[in-house]
């Protein structure tokens, strides 16, 4: 695929996991751990997709989310929001600031697999 994912995550065992699972695939994946910069580095970066997630330390993925879909560069960028916050509340959030999709933690490989294929073109 050669498609380039930027990881906005802070655990260090979903970041070696996610990364993990997706360079096998054939997928460049940079990462991010710190909401407060996470919106410059999307922007420096230019990446195909970004997974963010909801907790991040200094500002929370939908912050950063509401930034990316206030700027003309990023409003269609996929962005698939990962979170353990699997509350009905918090799904309508990430759909009302424009999540492209919304995954909970814990996730199967495939199923991570399935959704980063289907948000590229």
């Amino acid at each position: 695929m050669g498609k380039h994912v930027l990881l906005i995550e802070d655990e260090p065992n979903i970041i070696e996991a996610i990364t993990y699972i997706l360079r096998h695939d054939g997928w460049k994946v940079s990462t991010h751990s710190d909401g407060t910069s996470a919106v410059s580095v999307v922007n420096d970066l230019s990446p195909d997709l970004v997974i963010l997630d909801v907790m991040l330390p200094g500002r929370s993925g939908f912050e950063i989310l509401q930034d990316l879909r206030g700027q003309a560069a990023t409003t269609t960028l996929p962005v698939l929001m990962l979170t353990a916050k699997g509350q009905a509340k918090d799904r309508q959030a990430a759909h009302t600031l424009g999540a492209s999709h919304y995954m909970t933690k814990p996730f199967s490989n495939q199923e991570m697999l399935d959704v980063v294929r289907g948000l590229m073109p």
